[in-house]
């Protein structure tokens, strides 16, 4: 059976970001997503359309066509007051590289990355991780299948979490504790 719209792959990937790889799939736990529904990155379904179990492909994604370009203006400083917890900065949480959750004034919600803390503010990047990287995709098709009423339960079936982060995750695992594989083609 060939990849096409609403069937069940799975794959076995390996993301190679400036040399090194940036996210892989575990032995025995290939990525599962129902193609063509908006899971992962159209470009990255594009260049395995029509592939059969077996077969391998390798492919280039720019950044246009991954996670965008950098914004430099998604680098922000905020006051460190609103990172108060119970009447207290929380300190515990901010160290450079740590991603904390955010919402905007919208309420819409934003996963963040401290990059620097200050005596009264702290720098965030808010910016996807694999912004302006070129990423680099090996690819095998493991299985293609027709989808179950099971299949369309929500779940995300990378491994980590046992198949289930609870619902709508499209596989970026923001909100979920499923290890944070968020670079093989997850789109948020």
């Amino acid at each position: 059976m060939k990849i096409e719209a609403n069937k069940m792959v799975a794959v076995d990937y390996t993301l190679t970001v400036d040399g090194k790889i940036a996210d892989q799939s575990r032995p025995g736990q290939p990525l599962e997503f129902i193609f063509g529904t908006g899971m992962l990155l159209p470009k990255f379904e594009a260049a395995i359309l029509g592939k059969e179990p077996g077969e391998r492909v390798e492919f280039t994604l720019e950044p246009k066509d991954g996670y965008g370009e950098f914004i430099a203006d998604a680098v922000v400083d905020l006051p460190k007051n609103i990172f108060m917890v119970d009447g207290k900065v929380a300190d515990d949480m901010l160290y450079a590289g740590n991603q904390i959750p955010m919402s905007d004034a919208q309420g819409n919600r934003m996963m963040g990355v401290v990059k620097e803390v200050g005596a009264d503010t702290v720098k965030m990047d808010f910016n996807h991780p694999m912004a302006g990287k070129t990423l680099n995709f090996a690819v095998e098709v493991v299985s293609v299948r027709d989808v179950t009423p099971e299949d369309l339960q929500g779940h995300c079936s990378c491994g980590d979490c046992g198949g289930d982060c609870g619902g709508d995750c499209h596989h970026d695992h923001e909100g979920c504790d499923c290890g944070g594989h968020d670079g093989c083609g997850g789109e948020h």
